[in-house]
């Protein structure tokens, strides 16, 4: 649950969500342009499955279009939901390697706050700084011998 929060989040603060929800507006409109001129497909709902798969790729082939308006139309879906995967994947890939970054920064930085601090830090504080360090190092060492 989580995880669909945070998935949520970036595609609020991208502005993926809008790109999804034109899509979506999108398809749906196409779906009721297609029942309308595919003498095959006589019901929305037959419209809309036709055009979950063209937009799916899987082209089942249990419905067919047949005049110039559904093949075109076929087509545009078909690139339309190509280029909204990748865009929808590359900005939310993208937003939560920025968000990472962004965490590691502050971590080193607070690091960094604490080393300043050297001379204030008592017997304790120096042993769990040390500790740290030594993680850090660890951690860096295994990243650098991964092939």
């Amino acid at each position: 649950m989580k995880r669909l929060r945070i998935l949520k989040t970036i595609l609020i603060k991208t502005h993926a969500a809008d790109i999804l929800f034109v899509y979506v507006c999108f398809v749906l409109l196409s779906a009721l342009v297609i029942q309308m001129v595919e003498p095959d497909i006589t019901s929305y709902s037959d419209a809309l499955w036709y055009c979950y798969a063209v937009l799916s790729t899987a082209g089942f082939g249990d419905i067919v279009a047949a005049t110039l308006i559904g093949k075109l139309l076929s087509v545009v879906i078909t690139i339309y939901s190509i280029l909204v995967i990748a865009i929808v994947t590359g900005v939310v890939t993208s937003y939560y390697n920025q968000v990472i970054q962004l965490q590691q920064e502050e971590t080193i930085v607070a690091f960094l706050d604490q080393l300043e601090q050297l001379p204030n830090l008592s017997q304790e504080e120096l042993k769990v700084l040390a500790n740290r360090a030594a993680f850090f190092r660890q951690k860096r060492k295994n990243r650098q011998n991964k092939p």
